[in-house]
């Protein structure tokens, strides 16, 4: 339970500050958070909002983990599926990609099926 809660705390830093700087500066979110891979754009906006609301939902996870802890399984479908579709194509041709962004995601996806309740889930 306190993996679960350390988790959703970090949630509540990382995407709510990513996210609020994608929101309100996409110039500075895209030299900052996506590395000067893709630029600043409307895209930016929607991918600050998704994450503001993951950091949302992560407060009520917080202090009720179990209960949100779907939203993880969510983080790692994503996360995964853009490693995979994005990231490493990207890697591979050597086409540019936020690298720091990656690396986060990957850590993450090595870290979340350890840490999801997946009994409790699928009961």
């Amino acid at each position: 339970m306190t993996a679960l809660r350390i988790i959703f705390i970090l949630n509540i830093f990382v995407a709510g500050s990513v996210g609020v700087s994608a929101l309100s500066s996409p110039k500075s979110a895209a030299l900052r958070v996506f590395s000067n891979a893709y630029p600043p754009s409307e895209l930016s906006r929607l991918v600050g909002a998704l994450w503001i609301a993951i950091a949302l939902v992560s407060i009520a996870g917080a202090f009720r983990p179990m209960t949100f802890s779907t939203v993880l399984v969510i983080q790692l479908i994503y996360k995964g599926l853009w490693l995979i579709l994005v990231a490493l194509p990207a890697f591979n041709t050597e086409y540019p990609y936020p690298r720091a962004m990656a690396i986060f995601f990957a850590i993450w996806v090595f870290v979340l099926p350890f840490i999801i309740p997946w009994k409790t889930l699928f009961a």
